[in-house]
């Protein structure tokens, strides 16, 4: 039996999904208050309605011990993918509570519960940016500056709390997803990516980075739990691209113009400064924060040689990706 958390969200309902079609027992942990709308919509995307209700879901939380212990009765193997993804300063607390304390819990009743293997869903964040090479893989190791989002701090230590679970003698498999692509909730997360460009997104950035199939990053995590690679990290990432070649392909997906002005150093301070007055006005959660203005500056590359080479994955054609989930946005505005 699998026990699976992070159900809800993006990368958790792909998993929910692969484990339903190859008819694998396993149950999904809830928070009382979490919606399935999300998990309930991708399943549809796929026409997979029938599988979504066959989910047995248990209620819990990361943070509530004897939930976690009650949850992973009769359970052998666990996909931890559950987590905060969020570059808003005022998140800090939440990130730390949920990413790294709550992973802890996680690990901690995995070992106690007799877990055998666990598969965590990390991020490309919680890697090193020190390869002189100019191309980061699995052997780049993380160096804090200030420059680092609480979310990449977040992960990174949320990855240490599995590396010392593993060192405690639970066998465990790492993915590390560059940014996610899929669909869902087209206001939250790497997928307001098309709502942005669909609505008419003037603005792009000189830096670059890695983009994934959410489906890819779902079934590597499956492909790396079931197989016999134990105690190694994967980077799982579909295409190296500049910021500007992605959001000109998905314009083009979405019939809708391109960006034409480029952020310079100076419209990148002004923007963030911007995003973060009006968030304290409208209460929403600003879309640039100093660490993502940053960060869409910086030329970043990322290596898949390990686990091509470790299980013979094969990625989805970044254009395919990005066509498929510009059809279903698409069909969503009907």
């Amino acid at each position: 039996m699998i026990f699976v958390t992070g159900g809800t969200g993006l990368v958790g309902s792909h998993v929910l999904l692969k484990l339903a079609q190859q008819s694998k027992a396993f149950k999904a942990l809830k928070r009382a208050s979490s919606s399935l709308d999300v998990c309930k919509s991708i399943f549809a995307y796929y026409n997979a309605g029938d599988l979504f209700a066959k989910i047995n879901w248990v209620e819990g939380d990361v943070n509530d011990i004897p939930s976690l212990e009650e949850a992973m009765k009769d359970c052998d193997l666990l996909l931890h993918c559950a987590g905060i993804v969020s570059f808003s300063p005022s998140d800090i607390e939440l990130l730390k509570k949920v990413n790294i304390e709550g992973t802890a819990n996680v690990m901690n009743v995995g070992l106690s519960s007799g877990i055998k293997k666990v598969g965590f869903v990390s991020s490309i964040a919680a890697l090193g940016r020190n390869s002189t090479a100019g191309v980061v893989d699995e052997e780049c190791h993380f160096k804090a500056t200030k420059l680092d989002s609480n979310y990449a701090l977040s992960k990174y230590f949320s990855e240490q709390e599995v590396w010392r679970a593993s060192g405690e003698g639970l066998d465990v498999v790492i993915v590390n997803p560059s940014v996610i692509l899929g669909p869902g909730n087209w206001t939250k997360g790497s997928s307001q990516i098309f709502e942005k460009i669909f609505k008419g997104l003037k603005f792009y950035a000189s830096g670059s980075t890695g983009y994934v199939d959410v489906a890819d990053v779902a079934e590597s995590l499956i492909q790396l739990l079931f197989s016999d690679v134990k105690n190694e990290r994967f980077i799982v990432n579909g295409a190296n691209l500049k910021y500007r070649d992605c959001f000109d392909r998905i314009a083009v997906a979405l019939c809708k113009p391109k960006a034409t002005i480029k952020v310079t150093p100076f419209l990148k301070e002004i923007a963030w400064r911007i995003e973060a007055i009006k968030s304290l006005i409208i209460g929403k959660t600003p879309l640039i924060t100093k660490e993502t203005a940053n960060s869409a500056m910086t030329q970043s590359t990322f290596s898949t040689t390990k686990i091509e080479k470790t299980i013979g994955f094969q990625f989805t054609d970044i254009d395919v990706t990005i066509n498929k989930y510009a059809n279903w946005f698409i069909a969503d505005q009907a």
